[in-house]
């Protein structure tokens, strides 16, 4: 599991941009139902922390949020590069990087 595009095998040798390049290339190659599972456990975290920012009456509610903003990145980061993995080596190919 990689939460970091720096230490992906496939993308070893890329500067930043060139990596989130390739990255954004492969993830037009993932199939749409994998796309879907993506797009719905985004939507399982966002949709509680909107539900928490508009009941916001205490500090308890401030880190629910944060917690919740914690998890975003933490959650669909490591899946979305799972999920592009198998495309990164043609989406590097084909930008030619």
């Amino acid at each position: 599991m990689y939460f970091g595009s720096h230490s992906i095998p496939e993308l070893a040798g890329l500067k930043f941009a060139q990596r989130m390049q390739v990255i954004r290339s492969a993830t037009e190659q993932v199939p749409t139902p994998q796309k879907l599972l993506l797009n719905l456990l985004k939507l399982a975290i966002l949709v509680p922390l909107f539900f928490a920012i508009a009941q916001w009456d205490s500090w308890q509610s401030t880190v629910t949020i944060v917690l919740l903003l914690a998890a975003y990145p933490l959650l669909t980061r490591p899946l979305t590069f799972a999920l592009c993995r198998p495309h990164l080596v043609q989406a590097r190919a084909k930008l030619k990087l």
